[in-house]
């Protein structure tokens, strides 16, 4: 399968850019600093998604099978590049008649208000008594700015005409690939607090072999 992969010098991003080329994907890679990768046999584009040139994300992922995005921000100062990156990437998709593409977003994000949905769930369905009452409030607080970019980002999937698959996981950890955790579609997982990015980056590779899962978002954890 031809991949395109964003973001794959961050800690999503390397471990897919791992596993697909360990798969025998025929991998391109778009990153801000080449310099930062781990010398893979793949090709390169290189292209900053805050301020993105059309043509070489085009060129990117023309020809793709599917896309893969671990866009997030790194720091405060990067808050809005999931939203405006995706949108970049989408736009390209759209000129190159490419279909599919998988996103990380994060757990919380089924009950954050956005454009396209105002009105969000008050609660996930499936998180716990504390999670529901205590935790989320204060992520949300600690992490507003993050979340209603998240949000945002789903909103231009869902409006996008594309075959997307949206990854909310919880806490990361860098704990070793397990290929060995739970998921549910539409919501989070009772009880699930922590998923390691190893095995993030293991479903987004997994799920493009499954055609059930476009239009979804889903939870995950360990």
């Amino acid at each position: 399968m031809k991949l395109t992969i964003f973001a794959a010098t961050g800690g999503i991003g390397r471990q897919a850019l791992e596993q697909a080329v360990a798969a025998g994907h025929d991998v391109t890679v778009v990153a801000r600093n080449p310099n930062k990768l781990s010398g893979e046999a793949v090709r390169v584009v290189t292209a900053d998604l805050a301020a993105a040139d059309p043509a070489a994300l085009e060129s990117a992922v023309a020809g793709a099978d599917a896309v893969l995005s671990g866009l997030g921000p790194r720091s405060t100062s990067e808050t809005g590049i999931a939203s405006r990156g995706t949108r970049a990437i989408v736009q390209a998709m759209q000129a190159t008649d490419v279909r599919r593409i998988v996103v990380v977003s994060a757990a919380p994000i089924g009950t954050v208000p956005s454009p396209g949905r105002p009105k969000p769930p008050r609660h996930d369905p499936g998180d716990g008594f504390f999670m529901r009452h205590l935790f989320s409030h204060v992520a949300k607080t600690a992490f507003r700015k993050h979340y209603a970019d998240l949000a945002l980002m789903e909103d231009i999937l869902r409006d996008s005409g594309l075959d997307w698959t949206v990854v909310r996981p919880p806490r990361l950890t860098d704990k070793p690939l397990t290929g060995s955790y739970r998921v549910a579609y539409g919501q989070n997982l009772r009880g699930g607090w922590l998923v390691s990015r190893a095995d993030v980056a293991h479903l987004m590779v997994r799920v493009l072999e499954q055609p059930e899962t476009i239009k979804q978002a889903i939870g995950l954890a360990n």
